[in-house]
C-alpha cells in the first residue's frame, strides 16, 4: 500500500507542475497575480510536498526490504545493514532519479514560499521554468522508470546492492551532488525567467546568487566526498581517474565556478550581464549532460547506472528540449541585454573575466575528452583518453588561471593599476621563482607537479594579502569565505602536485614474517586470519609498519567476498601521519604460499581533501555573510517605512 500511495503522489505532483507552469505562463502574459495565474506559488509548494511524500515512501520499502517492490528486490538484501538499506534507495537509476526530482520540487517550493525581492512577472516566468523542468523528470519517472513497479510473485530474497556502493560514502556523495545540481536548476531557471521578462537586473543577480553558491559548495562537497571514496574502496591507489562519471562531476563544478563569480558581480557591480545569463544555462546543460552519460547506457563504470538505451533516449531528449530551449532563447534575447557597467582591463572585474574565460577552457577541455571516446566508439574505432591528455592540457588554462587567481583578489573594482600593487606583484613572483628552484632540487619531480607546488605555495600566501592593513574585526564574513576557499585551491593543490612528484609504489609477495620497504615505511606481514561481517566473509592481512624506524602500528587490510550479490573486493588500509598516508591493499595468495601485497607511500595527499572541505567552508562563511547583509538591509528598510508612515500620521 505505501509503494500505490508514493506512486499516486508522484501523478498528483506531475499534475501539479503542469499547473506551476501554465500558471506561470499566464502570470508572464498577463503581467499581474490575477485569475490563475496565483496559483503559481500555492502548486510548486504543495508539489514540493507531495513529492517528499513519494521519496519518503521509497525510503520505507527499503527499511521494511518490501521484496514485492521491483526496484527493491534488484537492489536490497534483508541482511543488510540498516544505512545501506536506506542508501540502496538511491544508489540505483529509478531510486536517484526519484531523488533528483524530489530535491528539485523542494527547491521550487522554496522559492514560492520565500522570494519576495524579484518583480512578480519575474517570479512567474522563473516557476513557469522550474515547472517545466520538473515536469520532464516526472514525465521519465512515471513512463519510463516507475520506482514503485511491483513484481508478480514477490521475490524470496533480494539480489542486494553491488558491493563497492555499500560505503559509508554512499549515503553522503551522491545526494549532496543530486542537491548541487539542483540548486543549477534552480539557477537556469532564474536566467529563463529573466530571459524572458528582460529582467537581468541586479536584484535578479541577488535572487539568484544563494543557490548558485549552496550548489557551488555541495557540489564541492559531492566531488571531494566522492573522490575519497573511490581513493579508498576501489583500492587503485589513486584520487582521480578522468573517468566519464568523474567528469560528469566536475564539468557542471566548472561551470558553476565561473557562474558564481560572475553573478556576484552582476550582484555587487552591475556588470557581466550576457556572462551571468550565458553560464546560469551552460552550468545546468553540464549537470543534464551528465544525467545522460550516467544513465543511457552509453558508458560502464563503476559509479554508473547502465540502463537500457530507451530511457537514455528519453533524457536526451529532455537534454534537447531543455538546452537548447533555453540557448535559443539566449540567442533571440541576448542583443536586449543591456552590457551594464564597464571597467577596465586592469581590475577585479576584469580578473575575473580573464578567469572565467579560463574555467570555460577548462570545461571544454575536459568535454571533448569525456565524449570523444564515445563518439569514435559509435564508428567502431576504441580510443582511450586519460590523464596523458587531460593532465597537460588543462594545465595550459589551469596554471595562467591560478596565476591571476592570485592577483585578482588585490585589484580595486572598475579600474586599478598594476603599479598599486607592486610590492604584492614582486612578493608573488618572487615565491613563485623560490618554490620552482627549491622543489627543482628534488630528484624527478616532472614539470607539472613542479609548477603545481610553486603556484600552490604563492596562491596560499596570495590568498590573505586582501587582509592586509584591514580592520579584521570589522571585515565582513564574505571576505573571509573568499579567503577561505582560495587558500582552500591552494591547499587541494599543493596535496595533488605534490602526491603526483612524490609518491611511491611497491609491489610485494612476502610471506608470515617478511617485511618490505616503501618510502620512509617499513611494513612487516605479521598474520592472515578469516574475518566474517554482516553480509561478507573476507582475509584479513595484519600488518606492522614503522616509520623511519619508530613504534610499529597494526594495520588490516582485507580481501572480501560478498554473498548479496557474489563479489569479490579489496578493502584497503590509510595510515595518516601530517605528512602523508601510507596505503596498503591485500591481495590474493600465490602457489608458493606468498601474499600479495600493493603498499603507496603519499605525502602530503590527505591536502587534497582537506583543501576541498576547506573551499566548501569558505562558501558556507560566504553564505552566512550574503544572508546576514540581506538581514540588515531588510531591517533598515522596515525602519525606514515605519518611519515615513509615522511621517505622514504627523501630516
Amino acid at each position: 500500500m505505501i509503494a500505490e500511495l508514493g506512486h499516486a503522489a508522484l501523478w498528483m505532483a506531475a499534475a501539479l507542475a503542469v499547473l506551476q507552469l501554465v500558471a506561470g505562463a499566464l502570470g508572464i502574459r498577463d503581467g499581474e497575480r490575477e485569475g490563475i495565474a496565483i496559483l503559481s506559488r500555492p502548486a510548486a509548494i504543495l508539489q514540493g510536498a507531495l513529492a517528499a511524500f513519494a521519496f519518503a515512501a521509497l525510503l520505507w520499502v527499503f527499511a521494511i526490504t518490501d521484496l514485492s517492490v521491483k526496484l527493491v528486490a534488484a537492489n536490497s538484501h534483508s541482511m543488510k545493514p540498516m544505512i545501506f538499506k536506506l542508501s540502496g534507495a538511491w544508489g540505483n537509476h529509478e531510486g536517484s532519479m526519484l531523488l533528483w526530482v524530489t530535491v528539485m520540487a523542494l527547491a521550487g517550493a522554496l522559492i514560492a514560499a520565500v522570494e519576495r525581492r524579484l518583480p512578480e512577472r519575474t517570479m512567474q516566468a522563473t516557476l513557469a521554468a522550474q515547472g517545466f523542468v520538473a515536469l520532464g523528470f516526472y514525465a521519465f519517472l512515471l513512463l519510463s522508470s516507475n520506482p514503485f513497479e511491483r513484481l508478480p510473485i514477490p521475490a524470496a530474497e533480494g539480489q542486494g546492492l553491488n558491493p563497492l556502493l555499500q560505503d559509508i560514502g554512499l549515503a553522503f556523495h551522491p545526494p549532496t551532488l543530486y542537491f548541487g545540481y539542483v540548486g543549477l536548476s534552480v539557477a537556469f531557471s532564474f536566467a529563463v525567467g529573466a530571459m524572458l521578462t528582460r529582467a537581468v537586473t541586479p536584484d535578479f543577480a541577488r535572487a539568484m546568487r544563494p543557490w548558485v553558491l549552496g550548489a557551488w559548495v555541495l557540489l564541492t562537497l559531492g566531488i571531494t566526498a566522492g573522490s575519497y571514496w573511490a581513493y579508498y574502496e576501489l583500492g587503485w591507489g589513486g584520487w582521480w581517474f578522468w573517468d566519464p562519471v568523474e567528469n560528469a562531476s566536475l564539468m557542471p563544478w566548472l561551470a558553476a565556478t565561473a557562474l558564481l563569480h560572475s553573478v556576484s558581480v552582476l550582484a555587487s557591480r552591475d556588470a557581466l550581464r550576457v556572462w551571468t545569463i550565458m553560464l546560469g544555462v551552460i552550468a545546468f546543460s553540464m549537470s543534464m549532460l551528465g544525467t545522460f552519460l550516467v544513465r543511457s547506457g552509453v558508458l560502464t563504470s563503476v559509479h554508473a547506472f547502465a540502463v537500457d538505451p530507451e530511457r537514455g533516449s528519453f533524457i536526451l531528449a529532455l537534454l534537447a528540449i531543455y538546452i537548447g530551449g533555453a540557448l535559443l532563447l539566449f540567442a533571440l534575447r541576448a542583443n536586449s541585454i543591456s552590457e551594464g557597467e564597464r571597467f577596465s582591463v586592469a581590475s577585479r572585474e576584469g580578473a575575473l573575466v580573464f578567469n572565467n574565460v579560463m574555467l570555460s577552457a577548462i570545461l571544454a577541455v575536459v568535454l571533448l575528452g569525456t565524449l570523444y571516446p564515445l563518439l569514435t566508439e559509435a564508428f567502431d574505432v576504441r580510443v582511450s583518453v586519460g590523464p596523458p591528455y587531460f593532465n597537460p592540457v588543462s594545465a595550459i588554462f589551469a596554471l595562467p588561471m591560478l596565476a591571476v587567481m592570485a592577483v585578482g583578489p588585490l585589484l580595486r573594482w572598475r579600474r586599478d593599476s598594476f603599479g598599486r600593487i607592486s610590492k604584492e606583484l614582486a612578493l608573488i613572483a618572487a615565491i613563485i621563482v623560490a618554490g620552482l628552484i627549491f622543489f627543482a632540487l628534488f630528484e624527478g619531480v616532472a614539470i607539472l607537479p613542479l609548477l603545481g607546488l610553486a603556484l600552490a605555495i604563492a596562491l596560499g600566501v596570495a590568498s590573505f594579502l586582501p587582509l592586509r592593513g584591514r580592520n579584521l574585526r570589522r571585515l565582513p564574513v564574505s571576505v573571509w569565505g573568499m579567503v577561505m576557499a582560495h587558500f582552500g585551491i591552494a591547499v587541494a593543490l599543493f596535496g595533488m602536485a605534490s602526491e603526483s612528484a612524490f609518491s611511491n609504489e611497491k609491489l610485494a609477495a612476502l610471506e608470515v614474517g617478511q617485511s618490505t620497504q616503501v618510502g620512509p615505511w617499513e611494513v612487516t606481514l605479521d598474520g592472515i586470519e578469516p574475518v566474517a561481517g554482516p553480509n561478507w566473509t573476507a582475509i584479513e592481512g595484519r600488518m606492522l609498519a614503522s616509520y623511519k624506524g619508530g613504534e610499529p602500528s597494526e594495520i588490516a587490510p582485507q580481501s572480501r567476498n560478498f554473498w548479496a550479490p557474489p563479489q569479490q573486493t579489496t578493502e584497503s588500509v590509510l595510515l595518516t601521519r601530517w605528512n602523508g598516508q601510507l596505503y596498503a591493499v591485500m591481495g590474493s595468495e600465490a602457489d608458493d604460499g606468498r601474499w600479495q601485497l600493493r603498499l603507496w607511500w603519499k605525502p602530503f595527499v590527505t591536502l587534497i581533501w582537506y583543501g576541498g572541505v576547506l573551499m566548501a567552508l569558505g562558501g558556507v562563511l560566504a553564505i552566512i555573510g550574503r544572508v546576514r547583509r540581506d538581514l540588515k538591509r531588510r531591517s533598515i528598510r522596515r525602519k525606514i517605512e515605519v518611519r515615513r508612515a509615522d511621517m505622514e500620521e504627523l501630516r
